[in-house]
This record gives structure tokens, sequence and C-alpha cells, in this order.
């Protein structure tokens, strides 16, 4: 298996176990210490400017924006069960203050189900050009996602 790119271990819709009565309390400590949205535990100020998509209506909201605005974005479908996901999640977020003319947005596998249903490995990026997607990258590694950013840039 190859370390960098983790195929989808769950059907889209099934949710890991969660203990009953903390979910309130999950939402409010990622909000306080993580990308609201991705449940990791970031740590304060070092977000950038990444957009979080926590659910379907989000994300499609974002990416008609992105296609009727025509801005150059790049979208990383992840999930916080996903080691790679959070390995690359804090180079994802400190490059979005590096590349301030494209558009950064994290979407969690787990919480858009329906829009990210042909998402079959995580991470995976997607890059945007005048409301087009032009480029994909599979699995992850800083300097790799650090040379596509700056293609797309």
């Amino acid at each position: 298996t190859n370390d960098l790119l983790r195929t989808r271990a769950r059907p889209t819709g099934i949710e890991p176990p969660r203990k009953a009565g903390n979910a309130g309390n999950r939402k409010e400590e990622a909000r306080k210490t993580g990308l609201e949205g991705t449940g990791l535990p970031l740590p304060g100020g070092s977000h950038g400017s990444v957009r979080c998509a926590g659910s379907d209506p989000q994300l499609r909201h974002m990416l008609d924006s992105l296609k009727s605005s025509k801005a150059s974005a790049v979208i990383n479908y992840g999930a916080s069960w996903c080691g790679v996901c959070n390995q690359i999640l804090p180079p994802f977020c400190k490059f979005s203050n590096e590349f301030k003319n494209l558009t950064f947005v994290y979407a969690h596998v787990d919480e858009c189900p329906e829009t990210t249903q042909n998402i079959r490995y995580t991470p995976t990026f997607h890059f945007y050009r005048d409301g087009e997607r032009v480029d994909e990258m599979f699995g992850a590694g800083e300097e790799r996602l650090r040379d596509r950013l700056w293609l797309h840039s």
C-alpha cells in the first residue's frame, strides 16, 4: 500500500461509531482548536485563508461560486480518519497564505457524502481555473503539493 494515498475506506453515508452526548463538545472543540468542519486539531491561527465545506449544500455553493467567479482554486478532499490527510492539512493551510491568488477549500468526505461520492482516494486535490477543473492530484507530499500550487497560481 502506498503511504501517500489512502483508499476511501468507508462507503458513502456510513459514519464511524460515535459516543452519545459528546457531538456538541467535539464540534465546539474543533471550532476552538481546528479548522471548523475538519475535526482536526490545528493550532489556532494556522488555518490561513482556507474555507471549509461542512455540508453538501455548502460545498455545492462553493463549487458554484468558483465556477461563476472563474477564480483559480484548489479543493482538498480529505477525512479526519485518514492519517495522510491529517499530515497534509497543516501545509495546505500554510500554503493558503503563500498562494494568495488561489482560493483554498477543504471538504471532508464524510460531511459532504453526496457531493464527494466520486472521490475514491483521500486526500484528493482538484484544481480549478476559469471555472473549470483543470487538474487532479492524488495523495500527499508537501513539495508535490507546493509545485502543483505554483503551477496553478
